[in-house]
């Protein structure tokens, strides 16, 4: 049940970030943008960056952005998560790594997300703590890829967010 509910949330947060019509962006703190949208009735917050590194540099990766969403309602509280710009090989899960902290992903589509609450929380408490946020993956052709995301700014943007959203 936790698994359908994570790809909801998060497919409504895609929806929401790049769907018809804009969101409302509030502020960035460095290299996170704070954002609101509403989503049938529900208003949605959440904070997100660019990549800043894609390897291998010589594919096309499309728009790679990592996101942390929490919906006023309580459907979901600082939930992180990936887009990218093609599909992820289900069959070899994400990995999102920060300083000592490495968490496993499972992915549906062009989307990675974390599945338990508690490494959630993990990895969210890691971005806070450290300064950058690599990302391993695998595309549905077999081409291993990688990200780097600054944190900079993240804890900032996240209280931003959680303000917005209380």
């Amino acid at each position: 049940m936790r698994l359908i509910l994570f790809a909801l949330v998060f497919s409504l947060l895609s929806v929401a970030a790049f769907a018809d019509g804009t969101p409302k962006l509030h502020t960035s703190y460095k290299d996170w943008a704070v954002l609101t949208r509403d989503v049938d009735g529900d208003l949605l917050c959440y904070v997100r960056s660019f990549a800043i590194d894609k390897t291998p540099q010589n594919v096309n990766h499309g728009d790679v952005v990592f996101f942390v969403g929490t919906w006023r309602s309580g459907l979901a509280m600082e939930q992180p998560s990936l887009m990218t710009g093609y599909p992820i090989r289900a069959k070899s899960p994400p990995k999102a790594k920060v300083g000592n902290s490495s968490i496993t992903m499972f992915s549906a589509g062009q989307e990675a997300f974390v599945e338990t609450e508690k490494n959630e929380k993990r990895l969210v408490r890691a971005m806070r703590k450290g300064s950058r946020l690599r990302v391993e993956a695998m595309s549905e052709r077999g081409t291993a890829t990688a990200y780097e995301f600054s944190l900079s700014g993240v804890s900032a943007a996240l209280k931003k967010a959680n303000s917005l959203c209380s």
